[in-house]
């Protein structure tokens, strides 16, 4: 079965995302070609992050990739951040994320008893 957001394909939300970009773009707000796709990217990894969900697989990846995508964006629509600033919040934001998924995740085997060195 094919996953559904809203009833519809993601490929099919994304291309309406795109042309909503391009028509915006055209019309009200002239957006630069980079932010057109910074828009279209932050869509992909939104979707991305509701597909993981959805399927219960890799949602830690997929929500640091929205947040990627997001501090791109930002950056892209003027936010002044050094690269430095984005690795901080990058840095937390992951750092955010492992301690959530720390406390869902269950080993699917007791770890094996350490052998220690026997002197000679």
């Amino acid at each position: 079965m094919t996953m559904k957001i809203f009833g519809r394909e993601p490929a099919l939300l994304l291309g309406l995302v795109a042309a909503a970009v391009k028509l915006v773009s055209a019309f009200w707000f002239h957006a630069s070609v980079d932010q057109q796709a910074t828009v279209n990217t932050v869509a992909a990894a939104a979707v991305a992050l509701i597909i993981a969900f959805e399927v219960h697989d890799g949602i830690g990846a997929a929500l640091l990739s929205l947040i990627q995508a997001g501090m791109a964006a930002a950056v892209g629509f003027g936010l002044h951040w050094s690269s430095a600033d984005q690795a901080v919040v990058f840095t937390f934001a992951t750092a955010l994320v492992a301690a959530f998924t720390r406390t869902q995740v269950t080993a699917r085997a007791p770890a094996a008893a350490i052998s220690r060195p026997t002197a000679v």
